[in-house]
């Protein structure tokens, strides 16, 4: 597929995702989505590819739902939109539900502004770093609708649910550094650093068995609703495949090898 909304490059095994709308801040319109389904079943799927950064074109992250599209919506038959949206949903949280299961790391690397869907697509990966100008609104409220891309899920698991009500409640706008103190930000680097401080990190968090990380990443996504029971029941299975893989293999081999020259 050719993109052209966002741009994708692989170096050294992790993938980058750059949203290329920069005159709309990077807003997700319909065609933009398509673009990163597809960009995103392709990372999933290449064994080669061990980890994912996202980060945005000129001056913003992402700047949510582009507006010219809710505005096409409305003017829809009134017996068709309820449908229209409806099918537009699945396509929302088809694309959020594969990037917050992407069997391999993710993290955002948030350079301006992040609101409303654009906000919850840095949430939905496993580790957000922002630069001095990043900030976040969950600026639904202000367009009479509710957070769709998983910050109703995503946002208290960061900051608690009391203060998940707040910016959900008011739309109101954080900064880097109230998102750093509140934890929905991980780390904090210069702007001119941002992509690289991102990638390095990526490397770093990719480094180990890819089977056992993507079985990991599963069970710790699902942890908080599950009883301890089912976490070591899961954990269990997901072992039992790790004892066959290659890696396993090879990391105890190489393990033994080192040892007796040691001895």
């Amino acid at each position: 597929m050719e993109y052209k909304l966002i741009n994708m490059d692989v170096q050294s095994s992790i993938a980058t995702i750059t949203f290329n709308r920069p005159e709309k801040r990077n807003a997700m319109s319909d065609d933009m989505r398509t673009e990163f389904i597809h960009a995103l079943e392709h990372i999933s799927a290449d064994k080669g590819i061990r980890a994912l950064v996202i980060t945005g074109s000129g001056k913003g992250f992402c700047a949510g739902g582009d507006i010219a599209g809710m505005e096409k919506r409305m003017s829809a038959p009134t017996g068709e939109i309820a449908f229209n949206g409806w099918h537009r949903q699945q396509r929302v949280h088809h694309t959020q539900t594969l990037l917050h299961s992407m069997p391999k790391p993710t993290i955002a690397a948030v350079n301006g502004a992040a609101s409303g869907l654009g906000a919850d697509t840095a949430l939905a990966c496993d580790f957000l770093i922002g630069s001095e100008y990043a900030n976040f609104t969950w600026s639904y409220i202000n367009r009479g609708i509710i957070p769709d891309g998983g910050g109703m899920y995503l946002l208290p698991r960061r900051v608690s649910l009391s203060m998940a009500k707040q910016l959900i409640f008011s739309g109101r706008k954080v900064d880097a550094e109230e998102a750093l103190s509140l934890g929905i930000l991980d780390r904090k680097s210069s702007s001119a650093d941002l992509l690289a401080d991102a990638q390095a990190w990526a490397k770093e968090l990719s480094k180990g068995s890819g089977t056992a990380l993507a079985l990991s990443k599963t069970i710790l996504n699902q942890s908080y609703e599950s009883t301890a029971h089912q976490v070591f029941a899961q954990g269990s299975q997901a072992q039992g495949i790790c004892y066959t893989s290659t890696e396993h293999r090879n990391a105890v081999l190489a393990f033994l090898e080192t040892n007796s020259k040691k001895g």
